[in-house]
């Protein structure tokens, strides 16, 4: 089990309840495929540094999961596939990189 951490950027025009639908789509395709949620964030919607498919704008969602390293390539391929994707980045977390996420999560918790 590889740890791995997906950004992702869902379309400005979708409503609350699509947004949702969606999150819990590729929430669930992963669990179905093996994965395990360590955290998801909702960073609400942020401007785009430049314009994706002619929107200025887009929402932002954070997974980080483990999962084994044959089931990434099917994720990604369900992004590709969903029209409400604008763009989306998986990477592999390395020790580091998950010593400062749980740092991270840390934080955010004593902070909220």
């Amino acid at each position: 089990m590889n740890h791995y951490e997906t950004v992702f950027i869902l379309n400005p025009v979708l409503s609350e309840t699509q947004i949702e639908e969606t999150v819990k789509k590729f929430e669930d395709f992963l669990i179905k495929n093996g994965g395990k949620m360590v955290s998801k964030e909702d960073w609400g919607l942020k401007k785009l540094a430049y314009p994706i498919q002619h929107k200025k704008s887009g929402f932002y969602h954070l997974f980080e999961f483990t999962a084994p390293g044959e089931a990434i390539g099917p994720y990604e391929l369900e992004f590709r596939r969903d029209e409400r994707v604008m763009r989306f980045l998986t990477v592999k977390l390395d020790k580091h990189a998950i010593a400062w996420a749980e740092k991270r999560r840390t934080k955010l918790k004593a902070n909220a």
